[in-house]
């Protein structure tokens, strides 16, 4: 039996067909449900990590096969799949495991842009009955925004300020809403101006914002520029929350940050069980922010749409 993969490698994007995974022990296999289109994916694809496999890590699913326990649940995955014997594994850190494989990010472990997949099981979590599958493909992202209530100390006297408002931009501008600390989204598109506005939520054109008086900037821009954009926007002392890969080395005046005595803090995936209760409790508007759906065989075209300015998040559907 065979199944659909969306494959990137030096021809590009395309759709194969392509054996269904062997399990070892500790995984179990998956049916798609619906799969989000990331940032990251965007990037895999000009470059970033040299990465050649299938792409995708944002998915809800349907256990097919693995521990009985998990036969017929719906779930989303953690991203990381850790050894659990090293030191890090053994701190507590799996997600910064020595000897990771991460879904569809590196080439070795294959992604969820698939009909049928394979995860580790520790790496699974049960879908709550009212959360429905495509709020369910926010939990990764949705996480990740939750990261930085765990990285930061944020004052509710002190605005957020969130450079680059997009896919990830608008999740972490809600989740610092909700925890009552004033944000501020740097817009560039009317798109953006509507859903922060519906979301009680301030925007502002770069133009309008001074230099140097952000106590707070999470850089959720994706692209090497935003971090030097960061630092021009940033207070003396202030934090700069780095939720952006690059595919480039950032240009940045380094010297700023030492002068300036600035924090620099990186922060990556987050908290899959916060995420999924904001989802259950309805706290996230993540629905406002889908701009389409495409079947699993249109990967390469929905790729293609992702990349345009303002778009938000396009699903697949196997």
């Amino acid at each position: 039996m065979m199944r659909r993969a969306v494959v990137f490698d030096e021809t590009g994007v395309r759709v194969v067909e392509r054996a269904i995974p062997a399990l070892q022990l500790d995984e179990a296999l998956i049916e798609l449900s619906v799969a989000g289109v990331c940032s990251t994916d965007l990037a895999l694809t000009r470059g970033y990590m040299n990465f050649r496999g299938v792409l995708g890590h944002e998915f809800a699913g349907v256990v097919t096969q693995g521990p009985a326990e998990w036969v017929g649940q719906r779930v989303v995955g953690e991203i990381n799949i850790a050894c659990g014997k090293c030191d890090l594994c053994l701190m507590g850190i799996p997600s910064q495991c020595r000897n990771r494989y991460t879904l569809g990010i590196s080439g070795n472990y294959d992604g969820a842009f698939a009909n049928i997949f394979k995860l580790a099981v520790r790496n699974l979590h049960r879908i709550p009955d009212n959360v429905s599958d495509i709020e369910a493909v926010f939990t990764e992202p949705l996480a990740a925004a939750c990261q930085i209530l765990q990285q930061v100390h944020l004052r509710p006297t002190e605005p957020v300020y969130i450079l680059g408002v997009g896919r990830l931009g608008m999740l972490c501008a809600q989740v610092i809403h909700q925890a009552g600390v004033p944000v501020i989204g740097i817009v560039r598109h009317d798109r953006q101006v509507e859903l922060l506005e519906k979301w009680g939520i301030e925007s502002r054109r770069r133009e309008d914002i001074p230099d140097a008086r952000a106590s707070v900037v999470v850089d959720c821009t994706g692209n090497a520029a935003g971090f030097a954009e960061a630092l021009t926007l940033v207070r003396p002392r202030g934090t700069i929350v780095l939720k952006s890969t690059y595919e480039g080395i950032p240009q940045a005046n380094l010297s700023k940050v030492v002068v300036d005595e600035i924090t620099v803090m990186g922060s990556r995936c987050g908290p899959f069980d916060v995420a999924l209760r904001l989802l259950a409790q309805k706290r996230i508007d993540v629905l406002s922010m889908i701009d389409g759906e495409y079947a699993l065989s249109e990967a390469p075209a929905a790729l293609v749409r992702a990349a345009q300015g303002g778009v938000l998040k396009l699903l697949l559907r196997p």
